[in-house]
């Protein structure tokens, strides 16, 4: 049977080289992200809001056409944190 990931880590590598990561609760709560706010203003140099529902007082906006790639990581209640 297999198992149901808790979170997923949204790893956001800009260009500059700065990462950041944000976390989803569910893959489709980042696949309404990504494809509602991301994907329609990818060459867009306008800020963007990213969620970050994990961290209260606390926001990210980022330009989406700085986004090199993202990487999509599940996250298992077992998982050892890095």
């Amino acid at each position: 049977m297999p198992r149901t990931p808790d979170e997923y880590a949204v790893h956001i590598l800009l260009s500059g080289g700065h990462r950041e990561e944000v976390r989803f609760q569910t893959i489709q709560e980042f696949q309404k992200w990504y494809s509602g706010e991301l994907m329609p203003k990818a060459a867009s140099s306008d800020f963007i809001s990213v969620p970050i529902k994990n961290m209260q007082g606390e926001y990210m906006v980022l330009r989406p056409s700085s986004v090199m790639a993202i990487r999509v990581e599940p996250i298992f209640g077992g998982s050892v944190e890095r």
